[in-house]
């Protein structure tokens, strides 16, 4: 095992700092011994994972000699016999603490999987709230763990680089580590659109000489026009940059633009000493070549939220033809964009009390205040994914004071985020001067101005559904947790029962008294009345928890008492009735909650297919007709009381061994040859076509064609639609209704 310690000994070296290495070999010993009878599934022995984590740390992030030890040890705990007390005692108290923020939760009791993924993040942020050394060596545990997905089945690779790709990229992102965040989302990526991974791989390798070269010609060029412009000074620090594959992917195919569309593949980094030096080349830089309007962004006097600064201007080479990306930034900002937080980490210069550190962790105290609020463990998820969301627009108070909001964020979000009592008071709100509903959702530069009505106003229970920040929804609802109590037990209990009652839980007044007491306990309630209000003011979703709550009562009230001389046949009965059941596959591949194989069928409107969240509606005589959650018939219909109570509960086998038919609406510029190029591109992905029609927009030279596929799921409808699209001359694809 020494070699493998000498790869990381040999990084130490090359490093130059400093580090105690009589202590980091201590550690490395424990680990080895500890994991010395385990095996990753590759094969290989366990060492080498904690040991590449470490390396990773000193390689990427240049970390200190406690991270480095707690990054060997990290499982030892989690997958070891040996005890954090051992730990702390050999090691000392903050090495112990990083290994127990990194260590997961997994051998306490969780009712689900969802409560287990909250509980290990919550636990994870808890720590970096106070060391934020926690989350850079889980973001380094899971870079190496990404690296060798290979070697496990293929649904944990999907899903591991889901979580990878919602959770630990944003994380990177937000605290500004660029190296982590790229490779993570490259390598999620990789397994979750294997194809287009693939497609982007091959067009950058194409290009590779030829962008190299392009590169290389105009760095030259700057480089002569800044030693002319600094004479006898040091001209700055030039340095080439190429857009990682998820950043292309996400113009590609989430942005629906040509490779060739992109402006900002390729970079040229300009490093300069002051502040006042960025706007002086920022200048050279617009006599040189040619800026691109609106493509110019300040990043300098509105910094990200992870600290980013720099000035990003995109221009066009009139020699070369093509446009690029100049970004100008000081060596310390440049510092800042590589490493992130880790390049002013306090522990580095040895202050453990800085308040620039407390105020760029201030957004996980934050995220963290913001999820207390959230009812069910699912949303507690939701709510930390959309807050580390990296997507941000800036929004501007008439004072011209600027609001960090997320991407798709409403005026609500806007009204909420100046503050809480602006967002009770709101009545209405102007964007860039004019008049627009409470659901408009702000853009960069907008001026957004809110209409205030009296003290007493308070929100509305639709906000709810219209507010995307966590942060806003959970004021809304304090709100109505402590102004509406009689309120929220009234809609509480009418939520209750209509769900009860659309789920067949029916018993005696005194029995369902006391189920519903248990029922509030186990949500960490007194009462009922408080789970009602919990229910009303929007903290606690009862069709969520409901087959938990279906599971309690069927366990409960649901077992008939028997004579004991039937006992023995009864459990007999049960056994072979469960065995036929599990032989049974549900009608269509769906399960409605509260029925056993009833007759289903696939609404037109919406054409759901397998990963889509769907609900049933009972018709007359046709079974149960299965919707997307989100078609828009069935928020109508919900609307209407008297059909609100047809809705019932649905969701996907875990085994749906049938093809599901998908209609996709393509628009595309008129050309020969275009349906013959599609209906190739699905031949290859081996999916069948049911049927086509195409028509020609003639006055707007557009193509309009509906096609209908055979596909298995969700995730192979996405793969489909980013193939066609990467089709030259389509314009948009989109789902639809069957033709």
């Amino acid at each position: 095992m020494k070699q493998i310690l000498d790869g990381l000994l040999e990084a130490i070296r090359k490093s130059g700092n400093l580090y105690d290495i009589e202590v980091i070999t201590e550690a490395f010993e424990l680990a080895d011994s500890s994991h010395a009878e385990q095996k990753r599934k590759s094969g290989e022995p366990y060492i080498i994972h904690p040991v590449a984590v470490a390396t990773i740390l000193v390689e990427t992030v240049e970390m200190d000699t406690e991270t480095i030890t707690a990054a060997l040890l990290h499982d030892v705990v989690e997958d070891t016999e040996i005890k954090l007390e051992e730990i702390q005692k050999k090691f000392g108290k903050d090495v112990a603490h990083l290994v127990d923020g990194v260590t997961k939760l997994k051998k306490l009791p969780f009712s689900s999987k969802e409560q287990q993924q909250a509980e290990n993040v919550r636990k994870m942020l808890l720590a970096v709230a106070k060391d934020v050394r926690v989350v850079i060596i889980k973001l380094a545990d899971r870079i190496h763990n990404m690296r060798t997905l290979q070697y496990v089945p293929p649904q944990k690779q999907r899903d591991t680089a889901k979580e990878t790709m919602e959770v630990y990229a944003p994380l990177a992102h937000r605290l500004g580590i660029r190296a982590f965040k790229d490779e993570l989302e490259d390598r999620s990526l990789r397994f979750l659109d294997p194809v287009a991974y693939a497609d982007l791989e091959e067009q950058l390798m194409l290009k590779k000489s030829e962008r190299d070269g392009l590169l290389a010609d105009i760095e030259k060029r700057i480089s002569e026009r800044l030693k002319q412009e600094y004479e006898d000074k040091n001209p700055p620090e030039l340095h080439g940059r190429v857009k990682s594959i998820y950043g292309i992917y996400r113009k590609v195919c989430m942005q629906n633009k040509s490779f060739d569309s992109i402006y900002d593949i390729y970079a040229v980094r300009i490093i300069v000493d002051t502040l006042f030096e960025c706007y002086s080349v920022l200048g050279i830089m617009h006599d040189m070549f040619r800026p691109l309007p609106d493509r110019f962004k300040d990043y300098i006097s509105t910094p990200k939220a992870n600290m980013y600064q720099s000035l990003h201007t995109t221009v066009l080479d009139e020699k070369g033809g093509i446009p690029f990306e100049i970004q100008i930034r000081t060596r310390e900002m440049h510092h800042t964009a590589e490493y992130g937080i880790a390049a002013h980490w306090k522990y580095k210069a040895g202050v453990r009390g800085s308040d620039k550190m407390d105020e760029r962790l201030a957004w996980i105290r934050q995220l963290l205040e913001n999820q207390k609020e959230a009812g069910t463990d699912e949303e507690i998820v939701h709510s930390i994914k959309t807050d580390l969301t990296p997507d941000e627009v800036f929004v501007f108070t008439p004072k011209g004071d600027v609001i960090r909001l997320p991407s798709n964020s409403t005026v609500i979000d806007f009204a909420y985020a100046i503050h809480t009592q602006v967002g009770h008071r709101m009545i209405g709100a102007k964007v860039d001067g004019r008049m627009f509903s409470l659901d408009y959702q702000v853009k960069t530069g907008n001026i957004v101005e809110v209409i205030l009505g009296p003290k007493d106003k308070g929100p509305s229970r639709d906000w709810l559904n219209i507010a995307k920040t966590s942060s806003a929804k959970n004021r809304i609802r304090a709100w109505f947790k402590k102004e509406r109590r009689d309120e929220n037990i009234a809609e509480g209990r009418q939520i209750v029962e209509r769900e009860f009652k659309r789920n067949q839980i029916v018993l005696p007044d005194d029995k369902m008294e006391r189920f519903l007491l248990e029922l509030a306990r186990k949500q960490k309630l007194n009462s009922v009345d408080e789970f009602y209000a919990a229910v009303g003011y929007g903290g606690i979703s009862v069709s969520r928890i409901m087959p938990r709550i279906k599971e309690e009562f069927i366990k409960e009230y649901r077992t008939p008492a028997v004579p004991p001389e039937e006992i023995a046949e009864k459990a007999a009965q049960a056994q072979a009735a469960a065995i036929a059941k599990m032989n049974r596959k549900p009608k269509g591949g769906v399960i409605i909650q509260g029925e056993d194989n009833c007759q289903v069928k696939f609404a037109r409107c919406c054409n759901p297919v397998p990963g889509d969240e769907i609900i049933g509606f009972i018709t007359r005589g046709y079974g149960v007709s299965i919707h997307k959650k989100d078609c828009p018939n069935v928020k109508n219909s919900m609307k209407d009381s008297q059909q609100i109570e047809r809705w019932i509960s649905a969701y996907w086998s875990e085994e749906v061994a049938q093809t599901f038919d998908a209609t996709l609406d393509i628009s595309a510029y008129s050309r020969n040859g275009l349906l013959a190029d599609i209906t190739a591109c699905l031949s290859e992905l081996k999916r069948s076509i049911r049927s086509i029609n195409a028509r020609e927009v003639k006055d707007d030279d557009i193509t309009q064609i509906l096609i209908t596929i055979g596909v298995a799921d969700l995730e192979q409808l996405k793969q489909v639609m980013a193939a066609i699209k990467r089709i030259s001359s389509v314009i948009s694809v989109e789902r639809s209704a069957q033709i």
